[in-house]
């Protein structure tokens, strides 16, 4: 058999199981039950500082520069 049939045949058996398995098992990651605080926590990160724009380092630093 040549490279091709090869690495075609590995591709239509096993290399399909593992993708589908690695894909179940990153939609199980997703949707556990502990995971919906920390999604809800990061789609909010935007909304954090709706008065002002967060503090950077350069900020800090020069505010303590200033006293």
């Amino acid at each position: 058999m040549d490279t091709y049939s090869i690495t075609r045949q590995f591709a239509d058996s096993w290399a399909l199981l593992a993708l589908f398995v690695f894909f179940i098992g990153m939609v199980i990651w997703v949707f556990r039950p502990g995971s919906t605080r920390t999604y809800k926590d990061t789609a909010n990160i935007p909304f954090r500082h709706d008065d002002k724009p967060a503090a950077t380092v350069a900020d800090a630093q020069s505010k303590e520069a200033r006293q």
